[in-house]
């Protein structure tokens, strides 16, 4: 460590702030937040395209200055909002157990990178009190958000024991910033640098998640937690998409039900992000966009319940207190005709929702898929020529053969077995497809 500050001594806070987040989101897509606590205890934060960056930073530098691990689609810090999820990160607040950070760095070391509990981290943030593992990954879409979700929940298990948080696992998170100073400690914040490679989320999933991958594979077997949570984070989430949705199609102009649009959206965010106070701010900035917001006062209240099931199913003896009187578990287990009832959603309007939907659209959907399969929307639309339906069988050829490509120079030891499952497809495909790689 100290070489690490003799080294950092050096360049600049501004360089070293710059140098931080260009690692972070270089090539990035989408808005990054940059954050600033208050002397009075306010939170300032506003959103910046990534070249924009580079000329900001100067105004923000001091203490208490933070910046997004991920981006957004739009300049709001919601969870609706990811575009790219771009890095894992476990937050390990080791001052509240009493270890030092060097300490606990080098216990990590020892006890959890060398021996591949976990992939060594590409960078650690000494946050002034604490330390922040991140590993950088290949960019992924929003709708990797519940996958991330397990990767991200199993990272922190394996570093729970050294004092990591739980309520720092949210996709929105921000973190310190080289460079800058930890009010609370008047120390300043240091970024150990270890590697550049980034890390592929799915690779990751095959090689420390490998419960939720044979299920993903379909191999038969009793589901496990890791397996059921998943599933549940995914629907929690297209749920969360659906209700944003929802308040679009009407355009926020939502009398009548804004407290049961943020009652849902502040449940369901408690489950995905495992922090209630961050559920809240979301929930107080979505409901500050309605055309005619509750007073901050009045949502907080009537929406005080969520919070309550969501700390309830996390509770053992409450879970098992409501399966004793038939319900599946403590918290809220809403089915698709209370929300509909709840917030009277037309059948029109269930068209473009996701997940949150009757019987009567299933069936609909269902008839689509059933003509589509059987060529009547094809024929409608206009049968392909036999010379492109071949050049798009050529074209996705090519694909797959470029990611087995990429898949063996990063595991250059994976047997056709192992290639197929990361590339969901057969045995027998991966041979045929190495044999035209080799041409």
């Amino acid at each position: 460590m100290e070489n690490l500050k003799l080294e950092n001594m050096e360049i600049s806070p501004l360089d070293r702030a710059k140098r931080h987040v260009w690692i972070q989101h270089r090539g990035a897509s989408g808005w990054i937040t940059l954050a600033k606590k208050e002397p009075d205890g306010g939170w300032r934060q506003y959103h910046y395209q990534p070249n924009e960056l580079a000329v900001e930073l100067p105004k923000w530098l001091g203490e208490d200055v933070y910046f997004s691990q991920n981006t957004f689609y739009k300049p709001q810090r919601r969870i609706e909002n990811i575009r790219q999820l771009r890095a894992l990160y476990v937050d390990v607040d080791c001052h509240t157990i009493g270890y030092e950070p060097e300490w606990v760095v080098g216990k990590l070391d020892i006890e959890v990178f060398y021996d591949n509990i976990l992939p060594e981290p590409n960078l650690i943030i000494f946050s002034g009190r604490g330390i922040v593992c991140v590993w950088l990954i290949e960019p992924v879409p929003y709708k990797a958000l519940p996958l991330w979700k397990a990767v991200e929940n199993y990272f922190y298990e394996q570093l729970s024991y050294v004092g990591a948080d739980k309520r720092s696992l949210d996709p929105t998170r921000v973190f310190r910033i080289d460079g800058s100073v930890n009010s609370k400690s008047k120390r300043e914040v240091v970024v150990e640098y270890r590697h550049g490679d980034r890390y592929v989320l799915r690779d990751l999933q095959y090689e420390y998640l490998p419960e939720l991958t044979r299920a993903e594979t379909g191999k038969k077997g009793r589901k496990g937690k890791l397996v059921r949570l998943h599933n549940i984070q995914t629907l929690h989430y297209a749920r969360l998409l659906d209700l944003i949705r929802l308040a679009e199609l009407r355009n926020y102009d939502l009398k009548g039900y804004r407290e049961l649009f943020c009652f849902l959206y502040r449940y369901w965010s408690c489950c995905l992000t495992d922090d209630p106070d961050e559920a809240l701010r979301q929930m107080i900035e979505l409901n500050a966009g309605f055309k005619e917001p509750l007073s901050e006062k009045e949502v907080i209240r009537a929406t005080k319940s969520a919070e309550k099931a969501w700390m309830a199913k996390n509770d053992a003896k409450a879970n098992e207190e409501a399966r004793k009187k038939g319900y599946p578990g403590a918290g809220y287990n809403l089915k698709n005709s209370t929300i509909i009832r709840w917030l009277d959603i037309t059948p029109e309007e269930q068209r473009h929702l996701q997940t949150i939907i009757d019987a009567n659209e299933k069936r609909r959907r269902k008839r689509e898929r059933d003509r589509a399969r059987t060529g009547e929307l094809r024929r409608g639309q206009g049968a392909k020529t036999r010379e492109e339906y071949l050049e798009e069988q050529r074209e996705r050829t090519e694909d797959k053969a470029w990611q087995l490509q990429k898949a063996m120079e990063r595991h250059p030891d994976a047997t056709n077995k192992h290639l197929a499952m990361m590339l969901q497809i057969s045995v027998r495909r991966v041979q045929q497809l190495k044999r035209l790689v080799k041409n």
